[in-house]
């Protein structure tokens, strides 16, 4: 890293990005700024409501392209967070066809990785992420107290399913991979119902689901990415 350049992490995904920065849900985005404190910046880019479809556009005009990058720092890691959205069911708008979620993300990698693309940057580690399962039980409670009432959006099953496209993606398109989805129904006990104690509303992660989010990319980068790991990175301004 150069002496006098800090480079960057970023977010890319949806509202469960959008929120790291969250008075009282643990921020695992204040977390990984302090961590990475004079040694990497993170960039949010979070978009509440957007999948994947609707992400790519956008990604276009958040990333630099390659001519941008020669007068920028460098995005090192991209961690790409979507899924939740586009496992809708099938009423609505948000949703995106499994095969479609699965090619949607393989293009935001490729934007990347390949050398013919707008965007390459050789330097920049990709990171995916699984969305974590849904608590039907919660989620059903909120969208019935709005006014008017909401039919349930999404389910267990579903969600799951997406959690795995993520999951076969990142071994497909050799990337890391934060399994949040395996992580918090692990410590729910395998209980839809526990999963209360990791998502505020359902849907999106409390404090102690955040939690488990901070300490698995921290594993990932250890394991997939260990350079970037910031035990093993130096600050760029010395002590």
């Amino acid at each position: 890293m150069s002496a006098d350049v800090q480079h960057s992490i970023m977010l890319f995904g949806d509202s469960l990005t959008q929120s790291v920065w969250k008075t009282g849900m643990n921020s695992f985005g204040a977390q990984l700024a302090h961590v990475y404190a004079r040694k990497m910046d993170i960039v949010n880019r979070g978009f509440s409501g957007y999948n994947t479809e609707r992400a790519i556009p956008v990604f276009k005009q958040v990333f630099a392209t390659r001519e941008q990058q020669k007068h920028l720092p460098t995005v090192r890691l991209l961690i790409i967070w979507f899924g939740a959205n586009d496992a809708c069911l099938f009423h609505s708008p948000k949703h995106v066809p499994l095969a479609k979620f699965a090619s949607n993300l393989k293009y935001l990698i490729n934007l990347v990785q390949s050398d013919r693309s707008e965007y390459y940057s050789p330097n920049t580690c990709i990171v995916l992420a699984t969305p974590p399962p849904v608590n039907t039980y919660q989620r059903e409670a909120v969208l019935r107290s709005r006014k008017p009432p909401l039919q349930l959006d999404r389910d267990f099953e579903t969600t799951r399913r997406y959690a795995e496209t993520v999951k076969d993606v990142a071994r497909e398109e050799g990337v890391g991979l934060v399994d949040i989805w395996t992580k918090t129904w692990d410590a729910a006990g395998h209980d839809e119902r526990t999963l209360s104690n990791y998502l505020h509303d359902g849907l999106h992660l409390n404090g102690a689901g955040y939690q488990l989010m901070y300490d698995a990319v921290l594993e990932t980068i250890a394991k997939t990415y260990p350079k970037l790991h910031p035990d093993n990175l130096e600050k760029v301004f010395p002590q």
